[in-house]
């Protein structure tokens, strides 16, 4: 079930242009010592990690749903399933825009902040581990996290695929300067090095997507831009709106441009690094 979209990450499938993997058990009978990327201890895990630039938007849409990203992993525990994805993703980029390695202690999550420690303990057998959240998934029912082969094979998951799992935030002030907010609330993004856009439309043509500039504008959507792409071929002409500053705005311009029988929207999230 993982594809990539965009900058969907090694776990992902994403309807946005930025961030983010439904889960796949998979098996096979190599077994490498494992190359951790994560720290050995739960001291070095607690220190706090500066959130990545990409994979973090205040929302992302999956086989429409939406997920709502965590401002902060302060608290979180969890108990639920585990998978793991291997070899099928090696070298892809993950959500947080890292390559995976499948040989790293690394795991993908729906909701919390990239990167994020946690601790994960097999409910089953009481092994735990520490790996680094750096990437989206799983989106299978009732899947909490997606393990990375070496972490998968540490904590027992690789024989059945799945297992039941504890998994515990190590650190937490990490991912917001400003406030823990529920993220289920409608928010402001206020992460400056980002920006939220509603994309309403790719051409290759660029009269095509001035012509929809056009009518946007017309019916009184404000801040309508054409965006040519960079070292893209062939070129393509973005016609986004915004930037906008919430969650509930962006709602609000996407039932407006909806109304306009452009019902094709997708959110952007651009980096200014």
């Amino acid at each position: 079930m993982r594809q990539k979209f965009g900058n969907v990450g090694a776990a992902g499938v994403v309807i946005l242009a930025i961030a983010l993997g439904g889960c796949t058990a998979g098996q096979w009978s190599d077994n490498p010592s494992a190359s951790s990327s994560a720290p050995v201890n739960e001291q070095a895990a607690s220190v706090d990690l500066p959130r990545s630039k990409r994979g973090n938007p205040p929302f992302y849409e999956v086989y429409g749903v939406r997920y709502s990203v965590m401002q902060s992993s302060a608290g979180y525990r969890e108990k639920g399933v585990a998978s793991w994805y291997g070899k099928k993703f090696h070298g892809r980029d993950t959500s947080s825009g890292e390559r995976y390695n499948m040989y790293a202690m690394t795991a993908a999550h729906k909701t919390l902040p990239l990167p994020t420690n946690v601790r994960v303990t097999n409910l089953e057998t009481g092994k735990s581990i520490i790996v680094r959240v750096n990437d989206r998934g799983p989106f299978v029912k009732n899947r909490i996290i997606d393990l990375s082969y070496s972490a998968a094979h540490a904590l027992d998951v690789v024989a059945n695929g799945t297992a039941m799992v504890e998994v515990v935030a190590l650190n937490g002030s990490n991912n917001n300067p400003s406030t823990a907010q529920s993220a289920s609330k409608t928010r402001s993004y206020a992460n400056n090095a980002n920006d939220m856009y509603l994309q309403v439309g790719a051409f290759g043509d660029l009269g095509n997507a001035q012509k929809l500039a056009d009518q946007l504008t017309r019916n009184g959507i404000a801040n309508v831009q054409v965006r040519e792409s960079n070292g893209e071929s062939p070129t393509l002409y973005r016609v986004r709106v915004g930037p906008v500053s919430s969650v509930g705005e962006y709602d609000r311009l996407a039932q407006q441009v909806e109304r306009l029988q452009v019902a094709k929207t997708h959110l952007v999230v651009e980096s200014d690094g």
